[in-house]
């Protein structure tokens, strides 16, 4: 680890580098208090998702971000590697900052960056320099340079166990593998005879809360140790113990040893349940945790049970669940909430080993609950009806957000907030919003967001009402008269959630056409090209669909960017404008030569960054008609005729003959899949396997 004050040189090159972006230098904030930006970064083993920075101290509130080796060498907006959420002012310790692509072992620095728009969003690269630069002190730029391992990580937490099952709270693997348990006998030598289970095959990522069934259940009380492992010959079976280690060896540490965290596991025979309540629209609610030692279900029962009601005081249940520990179990109500209740999460039997939750149908016969001590388990808590919304992490190409799910009380919408909201920007801060939702749960909400944007952020979903019923969101152009949001415990019902983008891509229609595609903005993180796609993509021709690219476009945001078509457009076409990688940093399109082997697209929820729109080739059919007079004047009638009919007869002969083919000797046959018709999901998922292979490789230039 190196502490660095960069010297004037070096200051110079990032200044110069925001100067050429037309924005002025960096300033140096006043601080908010006697202390003054810092950094402490250590570096140390990566999982290739995230980073982790030992302490940052902000004095007026922004963010740290992790920047690659390639910012010594003055690629200043290509070199950011990912960016933490806004971090309010003061010092903020083990400070995880999510990477926005997959990242090699190599020297990486953790800068202090500002908030200098107080809008809390990071737009340093998407603004090419104007907006959040870095902190400086004494005109160095606040920052420190680490090396960086990749490889995974292993996070375990102590936890009851039945003996046969046991979770690994968290995996973070840079290439696909494994999460093996092995026993503390591992401690004393015992590599292979300690293995106790492993999970399926892990692709790159990360996997939280991994289930792992033990091949030999435990005995007695342990202490386990998780341990990442590789998958070397690639065939996606776990071949450690059986090939004595030669093949799925552990991951390692910069220090070379095993990547493995450790949890002391307790034998239990008694379920546990946890349950805090919260808001809900009334019908979906959520178990914080239920430990069940043989399996069975969480059910929920409201308070009338208080008063004897055993069989009508159920409201809904869980799915059946395997034996041993779960978290966060969602469980739907059969009937919805009409009031604010305590429910009370009761862990049930599974009796007959039937997986079906037979507990009224058999009048308590079936299925009854877990004891313990006699009491029945169950934990009890106070559920307010109001509405909830779930909004995960995601990658996005800056036009779509998707909440998960979204249960409304007395319908209404739900609303993407930028982190402006956090501030007190209550209108300002509206990004977009669903169309009208009917009270209940709504699953995999798209919202589209009013205008794209253009860097990783935190958002925020917030559940709103209909206050005036007419099905329309005039929140914002009511001033918050009308349509507020859901509320509970005296506050919003809100739920952040990190949308990572890398690429955007919004053309211009009414600028483009037939000869020339304007591309209004774009933003490619790591550099690239904008590719103009014809609608012959949307029938799988991904290469033959190509009609024109832009020249190299440096990290950054470009505007009012001309793409000159190869060949004109003969007639009104949808095309679609696509960010494309380079993934050899030479600056050269090679996408169609390599045949997709290099500079894939910009991928984003599982397809790839783009912009369709429409263009309409001006229409020339007054001067058609003008040259048909002159033919007609130039030519007679009866000719014209006769040569239209022998024509025609030698089409239905050449149609006779051969059949399949037609006019123009193309093939007709479409039902094996791959003539028109072919779906533009087919392209997304062809597009998405052509980029993967570099989407987790960051050029280092």
């Amino acid at each position: 680890m190196r502490s660095h004050a960069w010297t004037v040189t070096m200051v110079a090159v990032l200044i110069a580098s925001v100067v050429a972006g037309g924005m002025g230098a960096v300033a140096t904030p006043a601080s908010a208090d006697e202390h003054e930006a810092s950094v402490s970064f250590s570096g140390g083993t990566s999982g290739g998702a995230t980073i982790v920075v030992d302490e940052v101290t902000l004095p007026e509130g922004g963010f740290v971000t992790i920047h690659d080796a390639s910012l010594t060498e003055g690629n200043t907006f290509g070199s950011v590697a990912g960016t933490s959420t806004y971090l309010e002012s003061g010092t903020h310790e083990n400070v995880t900052v999510h990477l926005d692509d997959g990242i090699e072992d190599g020297s990486f620095f953790a800068m202090a960056h500002q908030d200098t728009n107080d809008d809390r969003a990071y737009a340093f690269l998407s603004s090419n320099g104007g907006e959040d630069g870095p902190y400086t002190a004494g005109g160095d730029i606040v920052m420190e340079s680490a090396e960086v391992t990749v490889s995974a990580t292993v996070t375990a937490s102590d936890q009851p166990t039945e003996g046969e099952y046991v979770v690994v709270d968290r995996v973070e693997l840079s290439e696909g593998g494994f999460v093996t348990v092995h026993d503390s006998s591992l401690l004393d030598g015992a590599v292979f005879e300690s293995v106790r289970g492993t999970s399926q095959y892990l692709t790159a990522g990360v996997h939280e809360d991994v289930r792992i069934q033990l091949e030999d259940p435990l005995q007695n009380d342990d202490t386990l140790l998780p341990m990442a492992h590789r998958d070397t010959n690639g065939n996606q079976a776990y071949d450690f113990p059986a090939s004595e280690g030669e093949e799925d060896g552990p991951f390692v540490t910069a220090g070379g040893d095993a990547v493995l965290d450790d949890a002391a596991v307790e034998l239990r025979d008694t379920a546990t349940s946890s349950f805090d309540g919260g808001a809900s629209g009334g019908t979906l609610v959520t178990v914080d945790e239920l430990f069940v030692p043989e399996g069975g279900f969480v059910t929920m029962h409201d308070s009338s049970l208080t008063d004897g009601e055993v069989f009508g005081s159920i409201r809904g249940t869980s799915e059946y669940l395997a034996p041993g520990l779960h978290r966060d179990v969602q469980v739907r109500l059969d009937e919805p909430l009409e009031e604010s209740d305590t429910l009370l999460a009761m862990a049930h039997q599974d009796t007959n080993d039937s997986e079906a939750y037979d507990f009224p149908d058999t009048e308590g016969d079936e299925d009854g609950p877990y004891t313990a001590d006699g009491d029945i388990v169950m934990d009890g808590g106070d559920v307010t009806v109001s509405a909830s919304a779930s909004l995960d992490r995601q990658t996005s190409d800056g036009t779509t957000v998707v909440v998960e799910d979204v249960d409304l009380s007395e319908g209404g919408f739900v609303t993407i907030h930028d982190a402006s909201l956090l501030g007190g920007a209550a209108l300002e801060s509206v990004r977009g919003t669903s169309e009208y939702l009917e009270a209940g749960v709504h699953d995999e909400v798209t919202i589209e967001l009013d205008e794209p944007i253009a860097d990783t952020q935190q958002l925020i979903a917030m559940p709103h009402r209909d206050t005036n019923d007419n099905e329309a969101y005039d929140f914002v152009e009511n001033e918050g008269g009308d349509d507020g949001p859901y509320t509970a415990d005296g506050g919003a019902v809100v739920d952040p959630g990190t949308v990572g983008v890398t690429a955007t891509v919004v053309a211009d229609a009414d600028a483009s056409d037939a000869e020339t595609v304007v591309v209004e903005r774009v933003t490619l993180h790591n550099g690239g090209f904008v590719t103009v796609h014809d609608s012959s993509l949307t029938d799988g021709a991904v290469f033959e669909s190509i009609r024109g690219t832009s020249e190299y476009l440096e990290p950054g945001t470009h505007e009012g960017v001309e793409i000159t078509l190869e060949e004109p457009l003969e007639d009104d076409d949808t095309l679609f404008a696509m960010a494309h990688q380079d993934t050899n940093g030479n600056e050269a399109y090679d996408f169609p030569d390599s045949e997709g082997a290099e500079d894939g697209p910009y991928v984003a929820a599982g397809g790839p960054v783009m912009g369709p729109f429409d263009v309409t080739v001006e229409d020339m059919s007054d001067d058609d008609e003008m040259n048909g007079g002159d033919d007609e004047m130039n030519g007679s009638e009866d000719d014209g005729m006769e040569d239209d009919e022998m024509s025609s007869e030698d089409d239905e002969m050449n149609s006779e003959e051969d059949g399949e083919m037609s006019d123009d000797g193309e093939s007709n046959e479409t039902d094996d899949g791959s003539g028109p018709g072919f779906g533009l999901l087919a392209v997304f998922v062809a597009l998405a396997a052509v980029a993967a292979a570099g989407y987790f490789v960051r050029r280092q230039a």
